[in-house]
């Protein structure tokens, strides 16, 4: 099925680059994987190269590169489920201060006292 089909809901509401990077990165997937789990990790995987989960959508990152510990992994680290993930949250290209203030805008209660991965995963969960 092409990747435009599949399009997350997230994606939709995101910029066409975005959109672009993942239904290329889909569809390649599709390609040397087939259908399923894998080629949608896969297309994610790229995606958070260059994007970061901000509420229902996807922005672009002010700088590219892995957005946590198992996309520094990669491969088959990554696959295995080595490594931490936060859904979409950019913890290695955010400070701790500014994942402080996303977490105030989002009403977070506790963030004073959370650690940067905390205030990831909390951000992560409220973002849904």
């Amino acid at each position: 099925m092409p990747a435009r089909d599949e399009l997350p809901d997230t994606l939709k509401r995101s910029p066409k680059k975005a959109q672009e990077t993942w239904m290329k990165t889909h569809d390649s997937a599709v390609d040397s994987y087939g259908e399923g789990e894998r080629a949608h990790r896969t297309a994610f995987s790229s995606l958070k190269h260059s994007y970061e989960k901000v509420g229902d959508h996807w922005e672009p990152k002010d700088e590219k590169g892995p957005s946590d510990s198992r996309a520094e992994k990669g491969g088959a680290a990554a696959r295995r489920g080595e490594g931490e993930t936060f859904g979409g949250v950019d913890v290695k290209g955010n400070t701790k201060d500014e994942l402080y203030e996303r977490a105030k805008k989002l009403d977070i209660s506790g963030r004073s006292s959370m650690s940067k991965k905390e205030l990831a995963r909390a951000i992560a969960r409220k973002q849904g």
